[in-house]
């Protein structure tokens, strides 16, 4: 019999050696001074019992192995309760970004069909008026149920108490999560989570960044906490609204890191900039990691200036459908911020081992089989491929998406692995690292070659009253017109714009791939996708831009 493949699998050996150490701290209570008071905790022993508890009941009410459950509860004991007994059931929860549009939200949810819905009575209510997973028969709700059907919470967790250790014996193949994509690209993707790929990441994680157990992590993308548990750290989840990272207010931030003595930290671009611009320091913090879009060079300065001597600011690439692929720490990165801004591309590191990094030839058709004539010439932009433990195979009920994004590749040896395309381009340099140039659907086809985002824009990012720039493409592909949008850091008069646009032209034109730029558009505030706030929606200026100019996108 094959060996249990469970994240949960490991509570109970840390719930035996580390059973009084606080697994997580929730806000609660707010205090008369508007800080939180961190009441609402969890030991790895209660969260190792209650999680028991609670997969018990939820067995009894008919959420049981393989059954997909949707989860819509806000950062809580709660939710991480729940998130390890459908683990431990080896039932699939399914997440989805709950600050997408209300649309698309129901859309993933008539894709995922679900069996199960859990949620709190705001969530229910939505369920009922807007139609959100008809196809759901079993309901719970956290907190006070009002006249639906189902079972609460604490009732659940009642008829499950005392029921013993729970965890099933799920294989390494087996669906463990159904996750969506942010969206932030079109239609958020449902991308199938095997039980081996958050074993996979788990390895990745400590591996990469040497995370050791008793560490205190302040993990502002809450599901980045449920790795916390199996690295033997303590999760601080922050007094915050994680749908709006740039929004964080930085003293509620750090009141939480000073009071519990936080040593690392995740945290979007977005919100570290918001914690950098306050300045102040951070001596316990010896670890910060910040994904989901490059970090702009003036924001690693402005982070690594406020941590100790000797503390690393990490910048790991990846996506939903595969993470980590890469890192490089801040020292690094910062050491090639000359050659970023002037058109190289964002240096995102070298691979974590052991995934296999290549580049292949740009090109929007499915490729069915790995072959190496897809390999683009080094040192050429292509698009980013990855194969490796972490590396997903198919998005859920989305066969031409799953064909567009995985190649089958037979080994030497005969058996199959899934290489994923990243849908991002990039290039290898002559010392191993891998360079970021853009979005595969963000380049631009104009009459004269493709244009690429991230080689364009840093170069453009320097002038001293733009806040960040945006490249886009106006008309058909292959004969697009390339338009710099433009926002200004706030508190730029208007009567500057000609003095930015002629300083504008003056750096285009100093670079061969920017100098034939000529079309520039002042927007007030970029739209940014809801996960990160921090990738820039290209689709959305697009189709401003053509309307601006009197033209298609």
């Amino acid at each position: 019999m094959s060996e249990t493949c469970n994240i949960a699998a490991i509570l109970p050996r840390m719930a035996a050696e580390r059973g009084e150490q606080i697994a997580m701290r929730c806000p609660g209570r707010r205090g008369a001074d508007g800080f939180a008071a961190y009441d609402l905790t969890l030991s790895y022993r209660e969260l190792e019992d209650r999680s028991n508890a609670i997969a018990a009941g939820l067995r009894g009410f008919g959420i049981s192995r393989g059954t997909r459950t949707v989860l819509m509860v806000r950062p809580s004991p709660e939710f991480f309760l729940l998130m390890f007994a459908l683990f431990k059931l080896g039932a699939v929860p399914v997440l989805v970004d709950p600050g997408i549009a209300r649309s698309a939200l129901k859309q993933c949810l008539d894709e995922a069909e679900p069996e199960a819905f859990i949620g709190i009575p705001l969530a229910h209510v939505a369920r009922i008026v807007l139609g959100w997973a008809r196809s759901a028969t079993c309901h719970v709700t956290v907190g006070r149920r009002w006249g639906w059907s189902g079972r609460t919470l604490a009732q659940i967790e009642t008829e499950g108490a005392n029921a013993g250790p729970q965890l099933a014996d799920t294989a390494s193949d087996e669906m463990a999560a159904l996750l969506f994509t942010s969206g932030s690209t079109g239609v958020p993707k449902g991308v199938t989570y095997r039980h081996r790929h958050f074993v996979a990441q788990i390895e990745l994680l400590r591996n990469a960044f040497g995370m050791q157990p008793g560490g205190v992590d302040l993990p502002t993308f809450p599901p980045f906490a449920l790795f916390d548990p199996a690295l033997g750290l303590t999760s601080i989840i922050p007094d915050m609204d994680p749908t709006r990272p740039a929004q964080a207010d930085p003293r509620k931030l750090i009141d939480a890191i000073r009071r519990f003595g936080v040593t690392q930290l995740f945290g979007s671009p977005a919100l570290v900039d918001v914690l950098s611009r306050h300045g102040e320091k951070l001596p316990t913090v010896t670890r910060v990691t910040s994904a989901g879009a490059p970090v702009p060079p003036d924001v690693v300065a402005r982070m690594r200036a406020l941590l100790p001597e000797g503390a690393q600011l990490w910048t790991p690439y990846g996506a939903t459908e595969c993470l980590p692929v890469a890192v490089i720490e801040g020292r690094e990165l910062q050491s090639t911020r000359d050659a970023t801004e002037h058109g190289a591309g964002t240096c995102i590191g070298r691979p974590v081992p052991p995934n296999e990094v290549r580049i292949i030839a740009i090109g929007d058709e499915p490729i069915s089989e790995w072959r190496d004539r897809l390999l683009a010439s080094p040192g050429v932009v292509g698009e980013i491929t990855v194969a490796g433990p972490s590396a997903t195979d198919e998005y859920f009920r989305r066969p031409q998406a799953t064909a567009l994004a995985k190649i089958a590749e037979t080994m030497a040896d005969g058996t199959q692995r899934i290489v994923h395309r990243m849908g991002d381009l990039g290039y290898f340099d002559r010392e191993g690292r891998l360079w970021f140039c853009g979005r595969k659907s963000h380049r631009v086809r104009a009459a004269g070659g493709e244009l690429y985002t991230e080689k364009v824009e840093p170069v453009f990012n320097v002038q001293a009253d733009v806040r960040r720039t945006a490249l886009v493409g106006v008309g058909a592909p292959g004969s697009q017109r390339a338009v710099l949008c433009v926002e200004l850091k706030a508190g730029t008069p208007s009567a500057k714009r000609q003095q930015v646009l002629d300083e504008l032209r003056r750096i285009g034109s100093a670079f061969d791939h920017t100098a034939d730029i000529d079309t520039f558009l002042f927007h007030p505030k970029f739209p940014v996708d809801i996960r990160h706030n921090a990738k820039i929606g290209r689709e959305q200026l697009a189709r401003w831009a053509a309307k601006e100019l009197g033209a298609k996108a």
